[in-house]
C-alpha cells in the first residue's frame, strides 16, 4: 500500500493504516523500532516486544549485562572471530 510523508510539527512521519496496527495489536503510545536497511534500502518498521523472564531472573542484572553488550559490542564481536 502507497502512502506519503507527511509533515508532524517539525519532522516528518508515515500513517499506518489502522487495519495493520490492529493485527500487530498496536495502539497510539505503543513502541516500535525503525531501522534502516542499507543493503536493500528499506525502512524497516517493527513493534517492540517487551521480553518476558522467568521469576528468579533479576531485571536489573539483566539491564546491566545489556548495557555491557552494547558499550562494547566492538570488542566482543573481534573477540567472537578469535
Amino acid at each position: 500500500m502507497h502512502r506519503k510523508i507527511c509533515s508532524i510539527g517539525n519532522s516528518q512521519g508515515v500513517s499506518i493504516p489502522l487495519d495493520v496496527l490492529e493485527k500487530l495489536n498496536l495502539s497510539v503510545g505503543s513502541e516500535i523500532d525503525v531501522k534502516l536497511d542499507e543493503k536493500s534500502s528499506r525502512i524497516v518498521i517493527e513493534p517492540v516486544r517487551k521480553k518476558k523472564y522467568p521469576k528468579n531472573i533479576d531485571k536489573e542484572f539483566v539491564a546491566q549485562v545489556n548495557d555491557f553488550i552494547a558499550k562494547y559490542e566492538p570488542a566482543l564481536k573481534e573477540l567472537a572471530k578469535k
